[in-house]
């Protein structure tokens, strides 16, 4: 009698909802065995009997042939009695138990589902819910694990026998596609408008939605995450009402494009950019801007890039158009369904409610959104990609960690706020949340924190927050932790954390580690921003920054450029003459009130700032006085700098000849004495004044300036080196997300010896701190409640040295 082994094999990792399952049954049965699959919570489970050399293969190449959407982090089995039988079944699923499995991210519309979409012969001709095993919705409509169509808000649409037949069949497609529907059983799309919103009397709702659009109307729609707001791009009225009505000033608009070719005269578009744009992700990309003005320059104003995406659901391609549909939008301003700092919508009642002021139209359908989750946004640096926020399509894969941890919630920041749960060798985060000012966004983090423990079956024991003591993510933290310790971490540490974790860093060597952005509360209670820190993590070292400035006004001074500008020419001791671009644009009453904050210290907070001096020079350049949204002053310099003229240099630049860069003054203590390194901008502010009044091109100001900053980092890490013996280098904080200066630092670093870590998968900003917070938490070896005080200090964070 021929000898019979039967496995028990488990297979973690992205597993669930991407066809694992049927490949397991497929494969199996190919192989002639018995046995059966099972989703559990933690993975998939098969038991596979049959002939030696049937089970050895089939386990032996289980991971190496997986379904393209699988992730598979490991893949365990073992030897069980044999339990006889014949045939090969996917049985129910298990319940019960920690969850241990991953939950897939949602996946764009597949080419096999688009061709289905568009042919007139098939029976999910133009249903806006076309999905498949390998695309649709995962992660925003999973209520719970295992992953089954019952955990899904999938679970309200009983299946027709047609597509119950699909979903039994193996050779099918749609073997097991927990979100599998069609026409005859599936969600339905419904075209609301008027005051107060009714049922729109057009039979197919995506023809009226097209026909408001074309209208110059601006539409609610609803899509995997959340709603977006919508309105054609080519007219002028349409896109200038929207900006009104949502409250946007200048800040750049997202487009959505039918194909590339609509949108290659208006962008540079790379083979890594158009990898993403047409990827299963689908996220904003930012792409470099042409020289064409219409529409770039009212979607994106003053600004070097354009966000573009493709559609990434079957509703997107029916807004824009299949082939053979009357002409319509080819190109759709699509920006989140929400107010300025407000949480994007999910809810249909709250959409038509919260909504109402902004939309005149809502394109809305019955299946729940039970996550919400915005679009991701991405640019490409150097050849690389470069998050700058991960939501759609990468929420909720987790991170690999260099290093285990214990179980840990880390709450992150309170601008672009993500949070972050970690346990073992994984970190999971969560999708963008938002900016923590707003109530709302509060109420959203709070669900959205016990949605991922939910599917991660990660209970925190251990609670990480920055040390600002106005965060509200902090003070969320400490109401929330109980008896459990709460480690607080500095802003700047934890930035370098993340984009040490990031790269796979275990924390042996230290780092140097150049954090740049706008604020993060500082150990002396100043604002830092542009901090060198010798880091690992366990703690830092200030090695060098910037020199303090006095802030007035403290946001007054974010919002108006031109008083940062004012605020360091005084500290400078340079005058506020009135030829200078920034005191023109001050009114007279207010700069009384300027110099006299200034002069008696009065609501005034020391800075080290980068980000406030780039927001200065583009004052003092004349480029932007004003900022309407965050970051727009430094972005609009790096769009001048982008346009630099050409200039006789060296070609160390950010941009090919800007000629040499401006000089900040070091002070550098002698290394017996201590004390961190400080990088003065007064010299910087006297060589921008000097060349305002030679009337020299603002843009050649701001290139110069680009120049100015990247060869300061290149020489405060060559100190740092001699003195240290360190050769690695972190950059990190928002102002990396500028690729002109990212792109310099890092070249001239390379040519130094120096090896560079820049953020890829994390996000420079405050959407990557999370991240970072919990792996200092995790080396800061917490155990014990710190019940006076609610909160636990990482060590060695106050060592000043050069």
């Amino acid at each position: 009698m021929e000898a019979v082994q039967r496995r028990r094999v488990t297979v973690r990792g992205v597993v669930q909802g991407v066809g694992f399952r049927p490949y397991v049954y497929t494969r199996a049965t190919g192989l002639g065995l018995a046995g059966h699959v099972t989703n559990t919570p933690e993975g998939v489970v098969a038991e596979v009997e049959g002939a030696p050399a049937a089970v050895s293969e089939f386990c032996d190449r289980l991971a190496a042939d997986a379904p393209p959407l699988a992730v598979v982090d490991a893949v365990d089995h073992c030897e069980v009695p044999v339990a006889g039988g014949a045939g090969f079944t996917i049985v129910a699923s298990r319940t019960g138990g920690p969850a241990r499995t991953l939950v897939s991210p949602d996946v764009a519309t597949c080419a096999d589902c688009l061709a289905e979409l568009a042919d007139p012969a098939d029976r999910r001709h133009r249903h806006p819910f076309i999905t498949c095993t390998h695309c649709g919705p995962r992660f925003t409509i999973v209520t719970g694990l295992p992953y089954d169509r019952a955990h899904t808000t999938m679970s309200r649409f009983p299946m027709c026998p047609d597509c119950s037949r699909e979903y039994a069949d193996p050779a099918d497609r749609r073997f097991h596609a927990q979100p599998v529907a069609c026409p005859a059983c599936g969600p339905r799309l419904r075209l609301l408008a008027g005051r107060p919103a009714r049922a729109s009397s057009d039979a197919d709702p995506v023809a009226g939605a097209r026909r408001l659009l074309a209208a110059g109307a601006i539409l609610a729609v609803k899509g995997l995450g959340g709603y977006h707001l919508a309105c054609d791009a080519a007219q002028p009225g349409a896109v200038a009402e929207l900006r009104r009505r949502k409250a946007r000033g200048d800040k750049p608009f997202a487009l959505m494009a039918r194909n590339l070719s609509d949108v290659e005269h208006l962008v540079h578009i790379g083979p890594e950019e158009r990898s993403l744009l047409t990827g299963g992700v689908r996220p904003i990309v930012l792409l470099r801007r042409r020289a064409a003005a219409d529409p770039a320059d009212r979607i994106a104003p003053r600004c070097p890039d354009l966000g573009v995406m493709l559609p990434y659901t079957p509703v997107h391609h029916l807004l824009l158009g299949l082939p053979g549909d009357p002409p319509g939008p080819r190109l759709l301003v699509m920006t989140s369904g929400n107010l300025a700092g407000e949480p994007i919508v999910t809810d249909d009642d709250e959409a038509l409610e919260r909504l109402a002021h902004l939309a005149d139209a809502w394109l809305v359908h019955d299946r729940p959104i039970h996550v919400p989750c915005d679009d991701s946004v991405v640019r490409v640096c150097d050849g690389e990609p470069l998050t700058v926020r991960r939501s759609r399509g990468y929420a909720p894969l987790p991170v690999p960690l260099p290093l285990p941890v214990p179980a840990i919630l880390a709450v992150g920041g309170d601008l672009k706020n993500t949070f972050c749960l970690g346990e073992g060798r994984r970190a999971w985060l969560s999708a963008h949340i938002g900016d923590m000012d707003d109530l709302a966004t509060q109420y959203a983090f709070e669900r959205a924190e016990r949605q991922l423990e939910s599917i991660t079956g990660v209970t925190p024991a251990l609670l990480a927050a920055d040390r600002h003591p106005g965060y509200r993510s902090g003070r969320w933290a400490r109401r929330n932790a109980g008896e459990r310790p709460l480690v607080r971490v500095q802003h700047h540490h934890a930035h370098i954390a993340s984009a040490m974790a990031e790269h796979g860093l275990d924390g042996g060597r230290r780092v140097i580690g150049v954090a740049f952005d706008g604020t993060g509360y500082g150990e002396d209670g100043a604002v830092w921003g542009g901090e060198l820190l010798l880091a690992d993590y366990a703690g830092f070292t200030r090695f060098a920054h910037l020199a303090y400035v006095p802030l007035p006004g403290g946001d007054a001074a974010v919002q108006r450029p031109y008083r940062t500008a004012l605020a360091h020419l005084r500290a400078a001791g340079l005058g506020w003459t009135p030829d200078l671009p920034c005191t023109a644009a001050c009114p007279p009453d207010e700069l009384g009130v300027l110099a006299t904050l200034l002069d008696r210290n009065l609501n005034c907070v020391p800075t080290s700032s980068m980000g406030r001096l780039f927001d200065a020079v583009s004052s003092l350049a004349g480029i932007c006085h004003r900022a309407g949204y965050e970051a727009q002053a430094a972005i609009e310099l790096e769009s001048a700098a982008l346009g630099a003229p050409a200039a006789p240099g060296p070609g160390s630049g950010p941009h090919p000849g800007p000629g040499p860069g401006y000089a900040f003054a070091l002070r550098v203590p002698p290394a017996a004495v201590g004390g961190p390194v400080t990088a003065d901008p007064a010299p910087v502010l006297a060589a921008v004044v000097a060349d305002v009044r030679a009337g020299v091109d603002p843009a050649l100001i701001a290139a110069r300036f680009h120049t100015s900053v990247a060869e300061l980092v290149a020489a405060l890490c060559g100190i740092a080196r001699e003195r240290h013996g360190l050769d690695t280098v972190a950059l990190t904080g928002g102002v990396f997300a500028n690729t002109l200066l990212s792109a310099a630092c890092a070249r001239l670093l390379r040519e130094r010896g120096f090896t560079v870590l820049r953020h890829r998968r994390v996000p420079p900003n405050d959407g990557g701190l999370a991240l970072g917070q919990l792996m200092v938490a995790a080396a800061a070896g917490v155990t014990e409640p710190h019940r006076q005080q609610g909160e636990a200090h990482v060590p060695g964070g106050t060592r000043q040295s050069a």
